[in-house]
């Protein structure tokens, strides 16, 4: 499978290309909202969710017939900003089994802050 196309079609909302890469019985799970999807389902979901979106992978990991992406996502207009980490299996080249772990980017929150741990990525 293509990582970069199959990353352009999610973050496009291109649901054709999508259906492209997907088994018939492919399961997706959502895991920080208890949901599990279809493919078609889970198309449907990432086709419709609102707004415009641009994003970047930032790493992947492939061993054999699993693949992880960590990608940064954020609409357009930049009010929403988060990361995604999904564990792919892969059957005949195709998403068989996703699990997929959304989060917000946010600030510490302040209670890590007033014990002084930690800074930000990057040394900022």
């Amino acid at each position: 499978m293509n990582i970069q196309d199959y990353w352009q079609a999610i973050i496009t909302q291109n649901e054709k290309k999508l259906k492209t890469f997907f088994t018939e019985d492919a399961v997706i799970r959502w895991l920080c909202t208890n949901e599990q999807f279809t493919a078609s389902e889970y198309i449907t979901a990432n086709c419709k969710y609102p707004g415009n979106w641009i994003g970047e992978i930032e790493r992947v990991e492939e061993n054999g017939s699993k693949t992880v992406i960590a990608g940064a996502v954020q609409s357009t207009d930049g009010s929403i900003k988060c990361h995604v980490v999904s564990f792919i299996k892969l059957k005949d080249d195709k998403v068989f089994e996703m699990d997929e772990y959304w989060a917000d980017d946010g600030e510490a929150p302040q209670w890590r802050k007033e014990l002084g741990i930690g800074r930000p990525i990057g040394g900022e």
